[in-house]
């Protein structure tokens, strides 16, 4: 018969994970939030560097950084927004995930959990003008683990090679080519027409309230597939329907 564990030994494992696993969850946020505070120094610096190289140009075409807070960071480059958001958890990969196959995570599952920093791609003017239907899009995600072993998930060239995982310790130069890769790409896409079927009708409330193009909504496609597409999709669809049935 099995022995049943007594009310000491449940004590005792409860004991043991919060030496072992919270410990190592809270090295692994110690780590990122340093990664985190590397990337605003970087950004602060380059909002410095672009107001020297672009003394005389236009005043509009302009680098702006702004500290939101311990975990949140944004620097407006012309037209575009970059947001940089350090999640205050810590995650594992799905069994799916590429990163098993490396035999850097094989070996010791510990080296698997990672702090995430999202980086997100939004227009200046969806701020600007409160357009709270504007769409922001994902463009690249830094994983830092707890030996400061990081890559970074993304489009393109965003994207870095998995197999780095376990021997790319992250470093500010590093991070500032993270950071510059990231601004250089979404300055590199432009703003697409949206399909006619989505904004072709406008209410009088929507035209009397002057909220610019509030049943547009605005955001670059970035080569991306979202789920806020699929809803964009269906409301095209659903106003597709409407005009049939008003004949």
């Amino acid at each position: 018969m099995e022995e049943q564990p007594t009310q000491s030994s449940k004590q005792q494992q409860i004991f043991d994970l919060l030496s072992q696993k919270s410990v190592l969850k809270q090295q692994i946020y110690d780590n990122t939030l340093e990664v985190f505070n590397m990337i605003k120094d970087i950004l602060s610096n380059m909002e410095d560097d672009c107001a020297q190289a672009l003394k005389g140009v236009d005043s509009r075409v302009l680098m702006e950084y702004n500290d939101r807070g311990r975990h949140e960071a944004e620097i407006r480059v012309a037209g575009d927004l970059l947001i940089f958001s350090m999640h205050t958890n810590v995650f594992e990969f799905d069994r799916d995930h590429n990163i098993w196959k490396l035999s850097y995570v094989r070996e010791d599952r510990d080296n698997s959990y990672c702090g995430i920093i999202n980086i997100y791609n939004f227009l200046s003017d969806s701020f600007k003008y409160n357009r709270m239907d504007d769409l922001g899009y994902l463009i690249g995600r830094i994983f830092i683990n707890r030996d400061m072993h990081y890559f970074v998930e993304g489009k393109r060239q965003m994207g870095f090679l998995y197999n780095n995982f376990g021997s790319a310790v992250i470093s500010p130069e590093a991070v500032k080519q993270v950071v510059q890769t990231a601004i250089g790409y979404a300055i590199e896409f432009d703003l697409l027409v949206p399909p006619y079927d989505v904004v072709k009708i406008a209410s009088v409330m929507q035209m009397n309230s002057k909220i610019e193009t509030s049943r547009m909504q605005t955001g670059k496609r970035l080569g991306f597939k979202f789920n806020s597409d699929d809803v964009l999709e269906a409301q095209a669809r659903a106003d597709r329907s409407v005009d049939k049935l008003n004949g």
